[in-house]
């Protein structure tokens, strides 16, 4: 990306399940939910969503050989999508272990994201 634009952050949390992919997609939602850019297509080159680039950057805490990277692609509407996972985030107790909600143990993951927008 040779121009950022906007960084937005956020932060995503899978209470029971214990599920990394479903926190980071929560995450990325989370991130760009509260923001518009209705200028964005006059700044970018061709003025096209296609030539927009966004790279997501994850701080997972665990579990990171099963995070669907596509997953989180599909959480972003328009550009050109990059992905960088990094050790981060949190893992603490729900204070209850739930089996009809998929829970092995107790804990949430919780992960912190940042998407960059730019071309």
């Amino acid at each position: 990306m040779d121009k950022i634009m906007f960084i937005e952050t956020g932060m995503g949390i899978d209470v029971h399940g214990q599920n990394i992919t479903k926190a980071a997609v929560r995450a990325v939602k989370n991130a760009i939910h509260f923001n518009s850019m209705p200028g964005i297509r006059s700044v970018l080159p061709g003025n096209s969503l296609d030539n927009m680039r966004v790279n997501v950057k994850l701080a997972v805490p665990c579990d990171k050989e099963k995070l669907d990277i596509d997953a989180v692609k599909e959480a972003l509407p328009y550009g050109i999508v990059t992905v960088e996972v990094m050790d981060g985030g949190m893992l603490t107790t729900s204070g209850i272990v739930l089996a009809d909600k998929g829970d092995q143990n107790d804990l949430m993951y919780i992960v912190v994201a940042s998407v960059e927008v730019g071309y």
